[in-house]
């Protein structure tokens, strides 16, 4: 009988700690790219809104060493970055219909390019995605006034629409978007 009872006591004491862990392990403000929002407000009940996780520099070489130049970056870590719009948009001149998107760029010195994939709900990399792709549009790139420690995905208010920007390290890419 003891025996039994140390037994039980053992058994739901495992669970509970595999409930514990599994709750921190969901706890996605603890991770070391903590989840970031950024979100547009279009007008007449319209908005964009882009998810995505924040990696942090630490002192390392970013862009064309950790981000390689020349391929496909998930723009963030951890999950992929989603973008979310409830109006139709031009998107640096193309077409994207209202509808949730995942984002993904290619960093390169002198032009970034953004891809706005229709294949949701993946971890981010490796990018295996091209046939999904609605759409790659040109960024323009430049540097900061100051180093960025946290990865920041931010919009700016425009009188069409807004512009979608990516800032780390001491580089910005941004892009036009407009309502239509």
């Amino acid at each position: 009988m003891n025996r039994t009872v140390a037994f039980l006591a053992a058994g739901c004491l495992t669970v509970g700690m595999m409930a514990l862990l599994g709750t921190a392990q969901t706890d996605k403000s603890k991770r070391p790219s903590p989840p970031a929002k950024a979100t547009c407000d279009l007008g007449g009940g319209k908005s964009i809104t882009v998810d995505y996780s924040s990696p942090r520099a630490k002192g390392r070489k970013i862009f064309g060493d950790l981000v390689p130049y020349g391929e496909v970056w998930r723009a963030g870590a951890n999950e992929a970055t989603t973008f979310v719009t409830t109006a139709d948009l031009m998107v640096g001149g193309e077409h994207v219909p209202a509808g949730n998107y995942t984002l993904f760029a290619i960093p390169n010195k002198e032009k970034w390019t953004l891809i706005i994939n229709k294949k949701t709900g993946e971890w981010g990399i490796p990018y295996k995605y091209e046939s999904d792709e609605l759409a790659r549009v040109d960024m323009k790139v430049s540097p900061t006034s100051a180093p960025v420690e946290d990865f920041t995905i931010a919009f700016d208010k425009a009188a069409s629409g807004c512009t979608l920007r990516m800032e780390w390290e001491t580089t910005r890419a941004s892009v036009d978007i407009s309502k239509m």
